[in-house]
C-alpha cells in the first residue's frame, strides 16, 4: 500500500471527514511530511472507493458548495491494521539490524 492511502485509511479511521479535513489530518499525522494535493487525494479516494477500503458517508452544502464526508468500511479497517503491522515488523527488523550494524555485529 502506498504511502497517500495509508494515511488516508489512518485519518479516516478516527471518524468520517471531507477532502480538505483529511488533506489536513495527514498532514499532521505526517507530521508535515506528506502533503496531498486535491488531484491526488481525489484520485487515492476513488480508487480506495472502488475496493471497498472506505465509502461514502454523507453530503453537506456548507457556504454554497457540496462537502462530501467519507468513511472507513470494515474492509478497509481490516486493510488498514494488517499494513499497520507489516509497516511494525518491517520497521523491527530496521531497527535490529541497524544496532547490530552499530556495534560492529551481524543480525
Amino acid at each position: 500500500m502506498q504511502e497517500p492511502s495509508f494515511l488516508i485509511l489512518t485519518s479516516l479511521a478516527r471518524e468520517p471527514q471531507h477532502g480538505y479535513g483529511i488533506i489536513t489530518d495527514v498532514e499532521r499525522i505526517s507530521q508535515g511530511d506528506v502533503r496531498l494535493r486535491a488531484g491526488t487525494l481525489y484520485a487515492a479516494l476513488d480508487r480506495l472507493q472502488s475496493e471497498g477500503l472506505i465509502a461514502e458517508d454523507r453530503e453537506e452544502i456548507v457556504d454554497g458548495r457540496l462537502r462530501r464526508y467519507y468513511r472507513l468500511t470494515g474492509e478497509g479497517g481490516v486493510r488498514l491494521g494488517e499494513e499497520a503491522a507489516r509497516l511494525q515488523r518491517n520497521a523491527r527488523a530496521a531497527v535490529t539490524r541497524l544496532r547490530a550494524h552499530e556495534s560492529g555485529g551481524a543480525a
